[in-house]
């Protein structure tokens, strides 16, 4: 393996290969500054990542193609063959190859990131559908990655961040109907005390202010509108703050957004999926960013789908995906950093 003064290696999941996967990752590839940062690594294929190339006309992007991540060249973009150069592109269709390609792609490269050999994971997006078989039956990334940390699902945290603008979710992907249920106090704080911790050592912020939205239309209104708020939301806030969390709410999700009170916190906690992103996408825009936060590693993916219906018409914005490697730079840089400076003195000296 060819080094330089760059120590960072990023591990791309190709996500669906019918979809705007490839699109994005080759458009953001295309820009300098990455592979100033960065040393990326696409686990695709070669074949593959060469049709969209040719489609979308970005003649401009090479990939050095290797077989393993022990001979990419740190100076250059790589691309480890582990998707079977057979596999048939369709693009904008759902099909078996596309759901066998992103599976490939994401367990090779999240076996090198949890090997210590790449140092985060950046994931293309799949498609929640073809991907299931026996070795993937999750509802999206978040639950897959909890499970090969082997850490329970409700200790991870669906994080969308943007600049100045981080919005989670106490429910991910459930359905609506299932959420008030699913709302605990227990819940809320462990959500709270999973944000709390990524907020300081993801981000280094060293005493964050959390808002917490309502369930309810105008947060319940004191109980008219329902009660989710005064018997279980509010004890929840009350107990994170009794934990040394600040936490403030519950907050009229509509009013809070539209009021720019979201400003005022350095992160929001929703009650579940929609609440939250709906007004987070209409926020960011083209730099959100979807963040695991939990995870003993670092996984970051773009705001938005497969994209079938541009696949292949050269009209997908990567702003998205290259905000998603920049993401997961700045949070290793700082893990690294709170690591630096919370190790114990003495046990430093006893290694030396």
């Amino acid at each position: 393996m060819e080094t330089n003064n760059n120590d960072i290696i990023v591990a791309i999941s190709n996500g669906d290969i019918n979809g705007i996967g490839y699109e994005v990752i080759l458009k953001s590839l295309a820009d300098i500054r990455i592979t100033e940062l960065c040393t990326p690594v696409v686990y695709g294929s070669a074949k593959v990542a060469a049709y969209h190339r040719k489609v979308l006309n970005l003649g401009s992007v090479n990939l050095n193609s290797v077989k393993s991540i022990e001979e990419i060249d740190m100076n250059k973009c790589n691309l480890v063959n582990c998707v079977d150069d057979n596999v048939r592109v369709e693009l904008g269709k759902s099909t078996e190859f596309g759901g066998q390609g992103a599976l490939a792609s994401l367990e090779a490269a999240l076996t090198d990131v949890l090997e210590g050999t790449a140092d985060v994971l950046v994931t293309a997006p799949i498609n929640k559908s073809n991907i299931q078989s026996e070795t993937f039956h999750f509802p999206g990334h978040t639950e897959y990655l909890a499970a090969k940390c082997g850490i329970d699902p409700d200790m991870v945290l669906m994080l969308m961040i943007s600049e100045g603008l981080r919005v989670g979710v106490a429910t991910g992907h459930i359905p609506l109907a299932n959420v008030p249920a699913a709302i605990t106090p227990e819940l809320i704080v462990q959500k709270l005390g999973i944000m709390q911790q990524s907020l300081k050592y993801d981000f280094g912020i060293r005493k964050p202010r959390i808002a917490v939205l309502g369930l309810n239309p105008h947060a319940g209104d004191e109980g008219l509108l329902g009660t989710d708020e005064i018997e279980r939301i509010l004890p929840a806030i009350q107990k994170a703050n009794d934990m040394g969390i600040t936490a403030m709410g519950p907050y009229p999700a509509d009013g809070f957004f539209a009021s720019g009170n979201f400003a005022k916190f350095d992160a929001i906690l929703a009650m579940y999926h929609d609440q939250g992103l709906i007004p987070f996408k209409t926020l960011a825009g083209e730099t959100g960013v979807n963040f695991t936060a939990g995870l003993p590693i670092v996984r970051t993916s773009p705001a938005h789908g497969t994209a079938f219906a541009i696949a292949g018409l050269n009209e997908a914005n990567e702003e998205s995906f290259r905000h998603a490697i920049y993401a997961a730079i700045d949070i290793v840089r700082n893990r690294r950093v709170y690591d630096e400076i919370s190790a114990n003195p003495l046990e430093i000296q006893e290694r030396d």
